[in-house]
């Protein structure tokens, strides 16, 4: 009887021990874009819009596939679909570590971003084997470790691209990834799948790629200042034409790839509000002061190159990793409006702050380390305490819902800065002006501050989240 009682306690460690380490690789892989951004736009040849799809290929990809993963591992299995989806992110970052061109590397991106997927999938296997209590600390973690691969990423793109290449940058992760997933696929005991008729929605993820798609490229072409008005209004059309056929199959379909009556619920919605506010101004930040610290330093930046902006950044994704460790631990003792209001006080205030002083170094290093613990305290506070506050068979979809809107968030706001930077490039060497930081910088607390606007307006009913 007492191996009955200890074995599976000890294979619930085990497993958590190995999504943990597959998270850590995960992250790992995802955040080596961010140092070498700038690197990767001169070697390539491209804009600061074009060098903003990079990483938000994988975003887009994320959010689309984030639901459908949510959805596959209620039927099929956590276990079974995170090992197909991790099939999928090693053949992404094999193919980027070989890309010859941009478009090349983008479509190693797009197939990378199906480890977003991954979140909710651990979501699902934490809720199947851990009480209430325990899975609100466990999905903290999950998410702590994925953001503090960010910390290995980001110390290893400098070094590598130096001594072998860019290339390398992908295929070392990849090969953890792969590594890692081995591990998982041993020790991950199996958890029961929930079976179901309904069909995946692939229309609806269809819909919803080529949206988020034309709107990213849309602000590109743009902002290059070349386009007419009617081709400018043709891109609005196309836009709107695909997000709202997206609306009416997922309120048409038997089982819509994204349950717009999940969103009717008020707590599910307020969340979702919020994360989409305060995802869209870090992604600002994010794309942001990597661009600063590569400006030459002939004129108001600080020739960084990609090692020196590695460990730039470093303070910042630390602060990232160890606030969304403590998210889900602080929402349940303070509840997450006092979580979020902090938050977006220090955003707001950090990047108005940033957008007059910026002649240092050290400054933008604290504007990273306060922003990225705003942005992950808030949105792990909001992501725990709705997984936690809806049955456990809606654990997947509830979860998908705001990992899509996360996800969305950071690819607006790092597009947005992208576009901002492009509109005021000098025509003869392509850099942005002073002013167009200050811009972003501004519209980034700005942004930050209407989460302040969104809780006021809905007190009660988020403080019910």
């Amino acid at each position: 009887m007492s191996h009955a009682v200890v074995s599976p306690l000890r294979l619930g460690r085990l497993s958590i021990g190995a999504l943990g380490v597959l998270a850590l690789a995960l992250g790992t892989l995802q955040s080596v874009v961010e140092p070498a951004l700038p690197l990767l736009q001169r070697e390539l040849g491209v804009s600061s819009g074009e060098g903003a799809l990079i990483g938000n290929t994988l975003l887009i990809t994320g959010a689309v596939v984030t639901p459908v993963a949510g959805k596959l591992g209620d039927r099929y299995g956590g276990k079974r679909v995170l090992i197909w989806l991790m099939a999928v992110v090693s053949a992404g970052g094999l193919l980027a570590s070989l890309a010859p061109n941009l478009p090349v590397l983008l479509l190693g991106q797009v197939l990378q971003g199906v480890m977003v997927g991954a979140l909710p999938l651990s979501f699902i296997l934490v809720r199947k084997h851990l009480s209430t209590g325990e899975s609100q600390v466990a999905i903290g973690l999950v998410i702590a470790l994925f953001t503090g691969g960010g910390i290995v990423g980001t110390l290893l793109a400098g070094p590598i691209s130096d001594e072998l290449s860019w290339n390398w940058m992908f295929a070392l992760p990849t090969i953890a990834v792969i590594a890692m997933t081995l591990l998982v696929a041993r020790l991950m005991p199996h958890d029961p799948p929930v079976p179901s008729d309904d069909r995946i929605d692939w229309l609806g993820a269809a819909l919803l790629s080529g949206t988020l798609l034309a709107f990213m490229l849309g602000l590109v072409t743009v902002t290059d200042g070349d386009m007419s008005p009617l081709a400018v209004g043709a891109i609005a059309v196309a836009v709107a034409g695909l997000a709202t056929g997206w609306v009416v199959v997922e309120r048409r379909v038997a089982s819509p790839m994204v349950d717009l009556r999940m969103l009717a619920r008020p707590a599910i919605w307020h969340a979702c509000v919020l994360t989409f506010v305060i995802t869209t101004s870090f992604g600002m930040v994010v794309f942001l002061l990597p661009q600063l610290f590569a400006m030459p330093a002939e004129g108001y930046g600080f020739g960084a190159n990609t090692t020196d902006i590695g460990l730039f950044l470093l303070p910042g994704a630390i602060a990232g990793a160890f606030s969304d460790s403590v998210g889900g631990i602080a929402a349940r003792r303070f509840g997450p409006r006092a979580v979020i209001v902090g938050g977006a006080v220090i955003t707001a205030g950090t990047m108005i702050a940033l957008a007059s002083l910026h002649t240092a170094e050290w400054q933008l290093v604290l504007a990273k380390v306060l922003t990225a613990f705003a942005a992950g305290i808030g949105t792990t506070a909001l992501m725990a305490n709705t997984a936690t506050a809806v049955d456990t068979k809606d654990t997947g979809i509830t979860t998908s819902l705001l990992v899509v809107t996360r996800v969305i968030g950071v690819a607006l706001g790092a597009q947005i800065a992208g576009a901002v930077l492009d509109a005021s490039a000098d025509p003869t060497t392509g850099l942005p002006s002073e002013s167009a930081f200050v811009t972003g910088f501004a519209a980034a607390g700005l942004v930050a501050a209407l989460s302040l606007l969104v809780v006021r307006n809905t007190q009660k009913k988020v403080a019910q989240t």
